[in-house]
């Protein structure tokens, strides 16, 4: 079914992966607002994805996927991770560069070289930014890392995951030398603005804005 979708039919799936809750649908609202899109061109195009049996969506009640609709947009999520370790693995391009590039090659939809991508990178089960990589029969791993905004002081951990991950927002983690792996505690919160003071193993300890510190993730050690 994939190798029949659009681009932007695909974009549309991963989208609404990413927005997928527990319980109730997702809105056509939500989904424009993640594709930095109309409404208007939303239900059109969710339209189109259920006559593919892709989605279950009803006007004015919202969508979710259907079940051949999760497998596709895994296989997406899939591409899009594997390209990621690649590109951060192979080629040296930063963790903040990659996440653009692997937009493009995520529809290159041939499973033969995503098999073998994925067996090049020794079958890795996290991307670089610490998201689970769905392996080829779409099933992925579900982390148990907790938010740092929620870490008990002076706890020693690790980070593992980024929720958000846009280049701006990466390159700050960097020139405060937090990546994944490595190791901090929380040395202090301030109530003011909810800001946290973190210690790095080997570095100065730094201030964290409320905003960065709810958008780490960690294990402790």
């Amino acid at each position: 079914m994939s190798s029949n979708l659009t681009t932007a039919e695909e974009d549309y799936l991963k989208a609404a992966y990413h927005l997928q809750k527990p319980e109730g649908a997702i809105t056509t609202n939500e989904l424009a607002a993640e594709l930095q899109t109309k409404a208007a061109s939303v239900t059109d195009m969710l339209k189109r994805l259920k006559q593919k049996k892709l989605l279950n969506y009803k006007p004015y009640y919202g969508f979710s996927l259907t079940p051949e609709g999760k497998k596709v947009a895994l296989n997406i999520v899939r591409r899009h991770r594997l390209w990621e370790s690649f590109l951060v693995d192979k080629l040296k391009f930063g963790w903040d560069e990659v996440h653009e590039v692997a937009e493009e090659l995520e529809h290159v939809s041939s499973k033969k070289l995503i098999d073998k991508l994925d067996a090049y990178l020794a079958f890795p089960r996290f991307d670089p930014h610490g998201d689970p990589i769905p392996d080829s029969n779409g099933r992925i791993q579900a982390p148990h890392y907790i938010c740092l905004c929620d870490l008990q002081l002076n706890k020693l951990s690790e980070v593992t995951s980024v929720k958000d991950q846009s280049s701006e927002l990466l390159e700050l983690l960097s020139h405060k030398n937090i990546g994944l792996g490595t190791r901090l505690e929380v040395k202090k919160r301030f109530s003011f603005d909810n800001s946290v003071e973190v210690k790095i193993k080997n570095h100065a300890a730094v201030n964290l804005s409320k905003q960065l510190a709810e958008v780490l993730f960690v294990k402790p050690v």
